[in-house]
């Protein structure tokens, strides 16, 4: 590195040096590390294992060592997960608690999950049921679980939320991302999603933090549930912004739904690109009315 290059450098890390000292981002704090990434996507990992059993272990265990294979990856898991939680309150400790209180508190957390985990069990396979019942293509159930995207973010979708109910720092929003990073669907941890939820292809789909959805919903790619303006930023937080999807409501690609007081009635039909910011009645199909096609012949 030549003279004027390391002056440069330098001056460049002055300037740095500078900016940490007036942000409030910069983690100053060493002794207080953030949750890791990659620790919660373990997690992620290694409990689909125990909801989809023999699908993405390749452990053939007898029913009885299958068992025992189970309860030692839950308590691996346990440990990984209550740690990280640990760490999140340690780094935002609004109450003030001491590291023992921390402590407890993260492995009631765990425990709380844990304790969820065969009914998140059952809505997922009635969650595969609906990929099953809904898409003619679905040759199996088993290629449902293998390889539809939807159903990776909805599982994902529902381990979260149950940590962004207990007020978890960090970590809902790791798994959510990871799961949009991963398949294109933008669910947040915080909405609230019934039973026998169908979405199909899902590319492009966002489902905001206070939409709520009924059972027996089916949602095509490109839709948006969403809020009707953001611009009052942190003012708008724990405020009812994004809408609310009544039982067995089918929303077709392209669509944005918008506003925390627009409801979608039951088993209403809303049609592709549709832009709705108003409440639709039950049972009632919302259609764009196609603009003129004209074809030309050519030569």
């Amino acid at each position: 590195m030549n003279a004027y290059s390391e002056e440069q450098i330098k001056k460049i890390t002055a300037s740095l040096i500078e900016n940490h000292g007036e942000c409030d981002l910069i983690n100053k704090e060493c002794a207080k590390p953030l949750p890791n990434r990659d620790a919660i996507i373990e997690v992620i990992r290694e409990l689909r294992k125990v909801i989809f059993p023999g699908y993405f272990d390749n452990n053939q265990c007898s029913s009885g060592l299958s068992e025992f294979h189970v309860g030692e990856l839950l308590s691996r898991i346990f440990r990984i997960l209550s740690t990280q939680i640990e760490i999140a309150f340690n780094y935002r400790n609004e109450e003030g608690l001491s590291k023992e209180q921390i402590k407890e508190k993260s492995e009631k957390i765990t425990t709380g999950l844990f304790q969820k985990l065969p009914y998140i069990q059952q809505m997922l396979y009635k969650d595969v049921q609906a990929f099953y019942d809904g898409d003619p293509a679905a040759k199996s159930k088993e290629e449902i679980i293998f390889s539809y995207p939807g159903l990776v973010a909805i599982y994902v979708y529902r381990i979260s939320h149950v940590l962004y109910c207990a007020n978890v720092p960090f970590i809902p929003r790791i798994m959510s991302e990871y799961a949009h990073s991963r398949t294109g669907i933008d669910i947040n941890s915080g909405a609230v999603i019934g039973e026998y939820f169908f979405i199909d292809h899902g590319t492009g789909i966002v489902i905001g933090e206070t939409t709520i959805i009924g059972s027996g919903v089916k949602i095509y790619q490109g839709v948006t549930l969403g809020g009707l303006s953001t611009r009052g930023g942190q003012a708008l937080k724990g405020v009812k912004r994004h809408p609310t999807i009544k039982d067995n409501v089918t929303i077709y690609s392209g669509a944005s739904i918008l506003g925390g007081d627009t409801v979608i009635g039951e088993e209403a039909v809303i049609g592709g690109n549709c832009f709705i910011t108003e409440s639709v009645p039950a049972k009632t199909t919302v259609i764009l009315k196609n603009p003129d096609l004209v074809f030309k012949g050519r030569k």
